[in-house]
């Protein structure tokens, strides 16, 4: 990494450095970017000098669309942090330029966008803007660049025609229809946690176990099972680089972003008050086009003594007779699957009502799934064995389609 000396002239910030261009922080386009919802993601949105940067420094035009998958520079400098000041690691003496800059680092530590502190991985990031065009000049986009390309219906009318889904990751991104049963349908799927906060954690073998990337996998699986039989479906909480994961042991990250690619708040109230608000919007969206079959599944891993061994179990909307019949249909087709598999026959997973927030707050019939306990031996079997987090996707499935 390269060490550049910043110089005053004139009011304007020079850029002095021998050796080659400077480096810039490179982050993916995910499903559904476009320039502006790629630059929101790192708050650099609001500065037309970031827009005609990002555009020169990826040598493009206004033209050029987005790759998903593929890596950008964004305006956004890297500079080695001394372990003094940030003045002194970049070369500058505007102190409140300074603050500028640690308070940007801390916003994208405190957002997954870094994953650790500057202090810490020693790499500064410094936003063009904060020394070209400090002043915000764009407070909306001419056109909001919304997610396309996943509303997965329409896509392939054939049985057997291969669609192309990056988020499922390159071993699984290629969906065959292999029926048409659930068309007309559409599915939200939030898996629990993600971002700054990864949920209930245990431990397996010197290994930390993150409620949030297990909950993703299965998520995935599921959805990616949804797709293959027609239905219209959104996840809501989604990695750019994660995918369907092989292996028992899923490193723990904080990339997590929302559908949209916005990336999720620190404190949980307004964590989980985004994601129903977009699970919202996009049902009276639907509303409006006149589908009705609109549902919503959460997926999360429980924490309890490490004691206690639990099954899958189901919680449902009050008084929602949709939400209450799905949860029992999917605990039905696991009981089938538990009395077939399991040696004891024996399953007891429940169904209940419970006034929990993603079920109170989000107007779609929803379902809320807890896999197992994550500091129970005998359940961490369930969620690592990437076998099982298969079979708990396809029996989710199963229950589906009944």
């Amino acid at each position: 990494m390269k060490h550049f000396l910043w110089i005053g002239i004139a009011g304007f910030f020079l850029l002095g450095f021998s050796g080659g261009a400077p480096d810039y922080h490179k982050a993916p386009a995910l499903q559904g970017d476009g320039v502006f919802s790629l630059l929101r993601r790192y708050r650099l949105d609001q500065h037309s000098c970031n827009h005609d940067e990002f555009y020169r420094i990826n040598g493009m035009t206004k033209k050029n669309g987005l790759v998903v998958g593929k890596y950008y520079s964004l305006p956004v400098l890297l500079y080695t942090f001394n372990g003094k000041t940030i003045r002194s690691s970049i070369g500058i003496d505007d102190w409140n330029l300074a603050k500028s800059i640690e308070s940007y680092n801390d916003a994208m530590f405190k957002e997954g966008n870094q994953k650790e502190t500057f202090q810490s991985s020693k790499v500064l990031w410094v936003p063009y803007h904060l020394l070209k065009c400090p002043t915000p000049d764009i407070s909306v986009p001419a056109q909001e660049e919304g997610p396309q390309g996943e509303e997965m219906a329409d896509l392939a009318n054939e049985k057997g025609g291969s669609r192309r889904f990056p988020i499922f990751g390159k071993a699984y991104e290629n969906v065959p229809l292999e029926s048409t049963k659930l068309k007309g349908r559409v599915y939200y799927i939030s898996s629990g946690h993600g971002g700054p906060d990864p949920g209930a954690m245990g431990k397996r073998s010197g290994h930390t176990l993150c409620e949030d990337e297990y909950a993703y996998d299965v998520s995935l699986r599921l959805a990616r099972n949804l797709v293959a039989h027609g239905a219209t479906v959104y996840l809501i909480i989604r990695d750019p680089n994660d995918g369907i994961r092989s292996g028992q042991f899923l490193d723990c990250d904080r990339d997590e972003v929302t559908w949209g690619g916005k990336a999720l708040p620190w404190e949980q109230e307004p964590r989980l008050a985004q994601r129903s608000g977009i699970i919202n919007d996009l049902y009276k969206k639907h509303l409006r086009q006149g589908i009705n079959e609109q549902y919503a599944i959460m997926i999360h891993v429980d924490s309890r003594s490490h004691r206690q061994q639990t099954d899958l179990f189901f919680y449902y909307q009050n008084k929602n007779e949709t939400s209450k019949q799905l949860a029992l249909d999917l605990q039905k087709k696991m009981k089938q699957k538990y009395e077939q598999h399991r040696s004891s026959g024996q399953y007891y997973g429940t169904v209940t009502p419970r006034d929990l927030y993603m079920l109170r707050e989000t107007k779609v019939p929803s379902v809320y799934i807890e896999l197992g306990n994550i500091r129970n031996a005998f359940d961490q079997q369930r969620i690592i064995v990437e076998s099982n987090r298969q079979a708990l996707a396809n029996w989710l499935l199963e229950g589906i389609l009944k």
